[in-house]
């Protein structure tokens, strides 16, 4: 084995290991972040991105980053801010990338408790059903006046950091208007901050 051989088994090894543990890094909002989080009062919702504007659809269809959930003084009046967001715009769930923000947190309001907010923050699906259904009428609040029918797992479990910073895990059911629809509301959610949008996953044409 030739030195210089050797010399990139070594630069490619420690390429490997930078990316991956990159992989699962951590970050703060950015500053471009920040200046819209601060842009108006805590209890002030922000304005909901739509896909029928060019300049928002690009954040809609970003990948989003795990946001650093120690000292981070910016989360409480994010927060804040993105529950005023839900309640004004009566919704039961919203993520972070539809009002600007590309960080892993989504809100949901859960069927079981209905008038309660849970905060998802690096949310995770670790297990799912095997078997999927076409949930009918599905929407989206950055989906202007559309609905359509979309393949979900009828059941999930899940992993996430609440507000207060305590990992949350759950088998989550739920996937039609008669029985509930937890599992159907963190999917769509989830799927937000992979740059997902619900008319991606139509079985039934719109």
């Amino acid at each position: 084995m030739t030195t210089h051989f050797l010399s990139f088994k070594i630069v490619l090894a420690l390429f490997l290991v930078s990316l991956l543990s990159s992989c699962g890094k951590t970050i703060g909002f950015s500053q471009k972040e920040r200046e819209l989080i601060y842009s108006e009062s805590e209890n002030s919702p922000f304005r909901v991105l739509q896909v029928t504007n060019h300049d928002d659809s690009l954040p809609l269809r970003a990948s989003c980053s795990n946001i650093d959930i120690h000292n981070n003084h910016d989360l409480k009046p994010f927060i804040s801010r993105l529950k005023a967001t839900l309640l004004h715009e009566n919704g039961i769930g919203i993520a972070a990338p539809q009002v600007g923000i590309s960080k892993n947190i989504f809100l949901f309001i859960p069927s079981e408790t209905p008038d309660s907010i849970v905060v998802a923050i690096n949310p995770k699906i670790i297990n799912r059903s095997e078997k999927t259904i076409c949930f009918e009428r599905d929407g989206c609040l950055s989906i202007p006046d559309k609905t359509g029918n979309t393949i979900r797992y009828s059941w999930i479990e899940v992993e996430y950091y609440n507000e207060t910073g305590v990992l949350i895990k759950q088998r989550l059911e739920g996937h039609s208007r008669e029985t509930g629809l937890t599992a159907v509301v963190f999917q769509h959610e989830y799927d937000h901050l992979l740059g997902v949008l619900f008319t991606d996953k139509l079985c039934i044409s719109l």
